[in-house]
């Protein structure tokens, strides 16, 4: 991976400016890359976590009542059953 990043940061004919761009985008963030293929880890499940409890937020404002919210947000999660059960 870091002999790509170096041919993509050196290796381009003139005339590409937005490639020029990536690679020195790529390079500046060459760290971070790279410990990606030492540790195999990703925040990506973390984001997608975050971006629903985000969107869930934001079709519940409005709310005042906190047993709502609940209920909005376990409608929206596909769990008001199991809820409703341990009533």
């Amino acid at each position: 991976m870091y002999k790509a990043l170096k041919r993509i940061h050196t290796g381009l004919p003139a005339g590409l400016p937005e490639l020029a761009q990536l690679g020195r985008s790529l390079w500046d963030r060459r760290a971070q890359i790279l410990a990606y293929f030492d540790t195999a880890a990703s925040n990506g499940p973390v984001e997608a976590i975050n971006g629903r409890l985000e969107y869930l937020r934001s079709i519940a404002l409005g709310f005042r009542n906190l047993n709502h919210y609940i209920l909005r947000s376990l409608i929206h999660s596909g769990q008001l059953a199991t809820h409703l059960h341990a009533l």
